[in-house]
């Protein structure tokens, strides 16, 4: 679980009120995990994820995904480059476009403690390519409950307790 950003704050995602997008994307520090919540009048605006050709022209013919819910959230589930934009006439062309950027973790820099996971079998495909388009949820998700994450560490802390029981046994 990550930071949940509303693109534009109070304001939202919107052609009305002179919102600098790029500024206010270039003030954010944004991780894998994070939440990018647009919210905007339903049936005035739409949010469309594009690639960045299509983000430099305003060009929204060939898009990744398109939100028309008024309230959507867009989940980064890997580093990158994700352009999103208005399709409706003249709203893009008037700065209603953000970027958002996720670097790549360094060891330098702080990142979110990773959950501990069961050990998987090797895969033989990679990782997918930069130019995937990424699946995100068109509603936003719900808080999660104050004791979903302390049942989710008690399950991870019984299997691992199994697996060394089991071990050791063998051993």
């Amino acid at each position: 679980m990550g930071e949940v950003y509303k693109v534009g704050d109070s304001t939202g995602w919107t052609h009305n009120g002179h919102i600098d997008y790029k500024s206010w994307s270039s003030n954010k520090n944004f991780r894998v995990g994070d939440s990018i919540v647009f919210e905007y009048k339903q049936h005035m605006d739409n949010v469309v994820r594009v690639t960045h050709k299509n983000f430099n022209t305003c060009n929204a013919t060939t898009t990744y995904v398109t939100f028309n819910t008024g309230n959507d959230t867009f989940v980064i589930k890997r580093p990158g480059h994700f352009y999103f934009i208005s399709s409706f006439p003249g709203h893009c062309q008037n700065g209603q476009r953000v970027d958002i950027r996720v670097p790549r973790p360094t060891k330098s820099s702080p990142s979110p403690s990773p959950s501990p996971t069961p050990p998987r079998a090797p895969s033989s495909s990679s990782s997918p390519p930069p130019t995937e388009p990424i699946t995100p949820s068109s509603t936003q998700a719900p808080a999660p409950s104050p004791s979903g994450s302390s049942e989710m560490l008690f399950s991870i802390k019984l299997w691992l307790s199994m697996l060394l029981i089991v071990v050791v046994a063998i051993v």
